[in-house]
C-alpha cells in the first residue's frame, strides 16, 4: 500500500509523484492501492498526482485504487468527472 502525505499540493506534487513512482517499480503487487488517510491539506494536484499513479499502475500491467479518501477530494474528483477513475478498494472482511 502506497501513503499520501499529510500535504498534497502544487508545491509537494513533484516529490510526492517521484516518491510514489519508486514506490510502485517496487510494489510486486498486482493490485496497486493508494492510501489518503493521512491527507489534511490538497488542491487538485492531489487528484493529478493520483492518476499518474493509475497511469503507472495500468501500465505496468496493476490494478489500482484508493483508499480513505477525503471526502472533499472525492467531492473535487466528481467536479472534475474523474470520481470512477479512482475507485475505493474494497475495505477486507474482519
Amino acid at each position: 500500500m502506497l501513503l499520501l502525505p499529510e500535504t498534497l499540493t502544487l508545491n509537494e506534487a513533484r516529490d510526492t509523484l517521484r516518491l510514489l513512482k519508486v514506490a510502485l517499480e517496487q510494489a510486486g503487487d498486482a493490485e496497486v492501492v493508494v492510501d489518503a488517510s493521512a491527507l489534511v491539506r490538497f488542491d487538485s494536484s492531489a487528484l493529478a498526482v493520483l492518476l499518474e499513479c493509475r497511469r503507472l499502475a495500468q501500465a505496468w500491467g496493476k490494478s489500482f485504487a484508493t483508499r480513505s479518501l477525503p471526502p472533499k477530494l472525492g467531492e473535487l474528483a466528481r467536479v472534475y468527472g474523474i470520481d470512477d477513475l479512482l475507485a475505493a478498494a474494497e475495505t477486507p472482511a474482519a
